[in-house]
């Protein structure tokens, strides 16, 4: 049988004339200098914002911002509420609640009165002492909203016994403008080394009892302590895990680094504008959004990457010259990763629909990291790459043609894809999988589709030999064989994990609930709820007109769950009471009034109150409209209505505009919506699946009601990214082989690089459980999960089975068509569309 011919795109130029080689023109070589001094140019314009960069990603911490206002939402009540009622308090108190208790529910003996005492007396004289650097900050008197005692003695703090004597609390009053400012020495505030402080001098003081310190100051603290980890461990965590997957993948030495090397690019690019954007109070950072920032660019970057050395590597395989291969790769690779990388953004940006200072953040910030890792990976890769074929040892690829056509016949069943986490890449001594197939379908082509029943003979050869094919030839057999089946009982199967999703609890927790890990400040909060009033240092704060003080007081005071006689605040910041006979403090015509509630002010009782408080004083005639009711509790009920409405505002304009970039990107609205619904599909299983698992499993306390919306954003937009890579290269081989073989080729050419690039991204957000915060937990949980189960379910099974099944329909209104680049390097298609 005569061999067929050498494939046209497997030599580039003319051929050589006999006789000795020819040597390269000056034209030829200078151009080849320009090219290596461009690339050259563009590495160190990298190195260059890596330098810069890199620093500031050290540095954000520095500019986080994770107090309260940082996630309230934008106009709400209690928002209102709290801006007025900051015009009766010039002294900007940030308290710290030092909680001591008997030891096993006992009467507090006189000795630990007394030594309990001596605390309150003695803790504005504390030196604040920074741990890192060991330099001292002055003494706890220096951070105080009061002033000193005259004389220039430091003021006292009161000590107030419980009422069932087995407790005792004294409040610092710290001044919240001194002690979040930030320290010069240290880069950060001095909210910790405050806290810690008092907690050891409480701790030498117990006298054989307990102590916490906890309130808002304890709780910035430990959330300070919980977010110190992304800086280092989170970042080591992740990239960690992905090293670990690409060596896997590529076999490789070298290539790996290069890869982790353009993400570690991308993230101080993005990191070091988000830093300059924070610094100058363009935006604001929080811990979440930082950790979720790193983890975006990572994921992101790394999966652009093995998309783009993945067909780097196939047309490495086809050509001698890597600029050619890197060209032909680059073009075919710029418009599903422009389409993915986008996708994101888009889903991101949308996030400024939110009315949660929180969400909006997060947005542009993600939103940032994204279109770094898409410059990264398709302007630094490339130029490394440039490198040599070197970069890919100890599995070299090779043209075919230099290594002869002998494993043509052995091979030419076999179908295109390139190294997977399941199977074996190519082997170093013979040509892979797809590089035969690329011959057979080239040169080998004509010959054997010369007839009608040789086209068919030949667009079904690779689905008649899956035992050769590796897992994704088999894979595509079974699409193949029975593709109705497979879709209605993975549809089927979603169907029944999304029907769980009204079992997520997530109408917010307690405030004390964000932790994972046993910290001071809950259990402070705990022992304040135990011995004082439910309410006590967490009042709710009703701005009343003036006329109106009397009655908002009696309309207060008569709703159940309130403890004691709501009072106006006096001038001197305290509400008026038998000890306190002062007038009540009037600011525009104002006055603030202040109740405690009998349970604690996170729990779902205190919300049903505050609720129930707003009710009646909105009911009031002729003043209802003039009343705000705020405080820490009608913050968080606030915060849960914003959710619940942010959800039905950003879902909706979400999948709107994922559904516009398919039509674009696909050119079919079928193929556009089959994908959107899909998607949508998966992400109410992975939450479906997640809300058991919550429950039963972890046994969580329930969920922050951001986190539906989170996780939506990050699996409909990230989740897509799988479907537009094995759709874009489906639409390539219909054009081809028609709409049932070009989807099967699709899938075994994609099956492996996406695989791979599931497996990152779900590292990658897995890395977020190891900060102990629940809603990071829960995204990491959610969105690693979700990814998994739509890289080896929806992508895999559920997308070409339907496509499959519905044939031509799927790419309607305009059917594939090869483009000019297209012919020109694979010849005339086996179908006419």
């Amino acid at each position: 049988m005569p061999q067929p011919p050498t494939p046209a795109h497997l030599t580039e130029g003319p051929p050589a004339s006999a006789g000795a080689p020819s040597r390269p023109g000056p034209t030829s070589r200078r151009s080849a200098v320009l090219r290596a001094v461009g690339l050259l140019a563009l590495v160190g314009v990298w190195l260059a914002i890596a330098g810069l960069g890199g620093p500031a990603v050290g540095k954000l911490s520095t500019v986080q911002s994770n107090d309260q206002e940082t996630f309230l939402p934008v106009g709400a009540e209690a928002v209102q509420a709290d801006k007025a009622a900051a015009a009766f308090d010039t002294t900007g108190a940030l308290p710290a609640f030092v909680v001591f208790t008997s030891e096993g529910g006992a009467q507090a003996t006189p000795e630990q009165l007394a030594s309990w005492g001596g605390f309150a007396q003695q803790v504005a004289g504390l030196t604040v002492t920074d741990e890192a650097t060991g330099t001292s900050l002055g003494t706890i008197a220096d951070y105080l909203v009061a002033p000193e005692a005259s004389g220039g003695a430091p003021s006292a703090v009161p000590l107030i016994p419980a009422q069932d004597g087995q407790a005792a609390l004294a409040v610092v009053s710290l001044s919240s403008d001194k002690v979040t400012a930030i320290n010069p020495t240290s880069g950060k505030n001095v909210v910790a080394p405050v806290v810690d402080t008092l907690r050891t001098a409480a701790a030498d003081a117990v006298a054989g009892g307990q102590v916490s310190v906890a309130g808002p100051a304890g709780l910035i603290a430990d959330l300070g302590t919980a977010f110190a980890g992304i800086d280092g461990l989170l970042l080591l965590v992740a990239l960690g895990a992905v090293l670990l997957i690409l060596f896997v993948v590529y076999r490789a030495v070298v290539l790996p680094f290069l890869v982790l090397f353009t993400s570690l690019s991308a993230l101080a690019a993005a990191g070091g504008l988000v830093y300059l954007l924070a610094d100058n109070g363009v935006l604001t950072l929080n811990g979440q959004s930082q950790g979720i920032l790193f983890i975006l660019v990572v994921g992101a970057a790394t999966d652009y990457a093995l998309l783009l050395v993945s067909r780097y590597r196939e047309e490495l395989t086809r050509v001698q010259s890597r600029f050619t291969a890197m060209g032909r790769a680059w073009r075919a690779c710029v418009e599903p990763i422009a389409a993915s990388a986008g996708t994101v953004i888009i889903g991101l940006l949308c996030l400024l629909l939110s009315d949660l200072n929180s969400n909006r953040s997060l947005g542009p910030i993600g939103a940032l990291g994204i279109g770094a890792s898409f410059v990264a990976a398709l302007t630094l890769l490339p130029a490394l790459l440039m490198a040599g074929r070197w970069l890919f040892w100890p599995r070299i690829p090779r043209v075919l043609a230099d290594r002869g056509l002998r494993h043509l016949g052995r091979h030419q069943a076999l179908s295109a894809h390139g190294p997977t986490v399941a199977e074996p890449a190519d082997d170093a001594d013979h040509p892979g999988r797809h590089e035969a197939d690329e011959v057979t379908g080239t040169a080998g082509r004509d010959a054997a589709a010369s007839s009608r029943g040789g086209r068919a003979a030949a667009a079904g050869r690779d689905a008649a030999a899956p035992s050769r094919g590796g897992v994704w030839a088999r894979v595509a057999v079974l699409v193949a064989r029975h593709p109705r089946r497979i879709w209605l009982i993975t549809v089927a199967g979603l169907a029944v994990a999304f029907a769980f999703v009204t079992t997520l609890q997530a109408s917010g927790t307690q405030q004390t609930d964000v932790f994972l890990t046993d910290v001071e400040s809950v259990a402070g909060q705990d022992a304040l709820a135990q011995h004082f009033p439910g309410g006590s240092g967490n009042p709710v704060v009703i701005i009343a007109p003036e006329s109106a003080t009397d009655q908002v007081v009696s309309a207060v005071a008569a709703v159940p769950g309130i403890s004691g006689q709501p009072a106006a605040v006096t001038a001197s910041g305290a509400p008026a009471s038998a000890g306190n006979p002062q007038p009540a403090a009037v600011v525009d015509g104002r006055v603030q009034i202040q109740a405690t509630l009998a349970s604690t002010p996170d729990s779902p009782a205190a919300k049903d109150t505050v609720r129930a408080v707003r009710d009646a004083v909105h009911a009031l005639p002729g003043v209802g409209d003039q009343v705000l009711v705020g405080g820490a509790t009608a913050i968080q009920v606030d915060t849960v209505d914003t959710a619940e409405r942010d959800l039905t505002v950003i879902i909706p304009a979400i999948l709107l505009a994922v559904l516009l970039v398919l039509v674009l990107l696909l050119r079919s609205l079928v193929a556009a919506l089959l994908l959107t619904v899909a998607t949508v599909l998966s992400f109410g299983a992975a939450l479906g699946v997640s809300a058991l698992v919550f429950n039963h499993v972890f046994d969580f306390p329930g969920a922050d009601p951001a986190v539906p919306l989170f996780s939506f954003v990050f699996l409909v937009a990230l989740g897509v990214d799988y479907s537009i890579f094995l759709m874009t290269r489906a639409r390539e081989e219909v054009a081809f082989f028609g709409p049932k073989e070009g989807v099967l080729r699709g899938l075994r050419v994609t099956g492996g690089v996406i695989t791979s690039a599931g497996l990152v991204l779900a590292a990658t957000f897995a890395a977020l459980a190891v900060i102990p915060i629940l809603f990071l937990a829960q995204i990491a949980f959610i969105v690693a999960f979700g990814v998994l189960l739509d890289t080896f379910i929806v992508r895999t099974l559920l997308v070409p089975a339907l496509a499959v099944d519905l044939g031509w329909k799927t790419w309607w209104p305009i059917r594939p068509k090869p483009t000019k680049h297209q012919l020109e390097v694979r010849g005339e298609p086996l179908v006419k569309s």
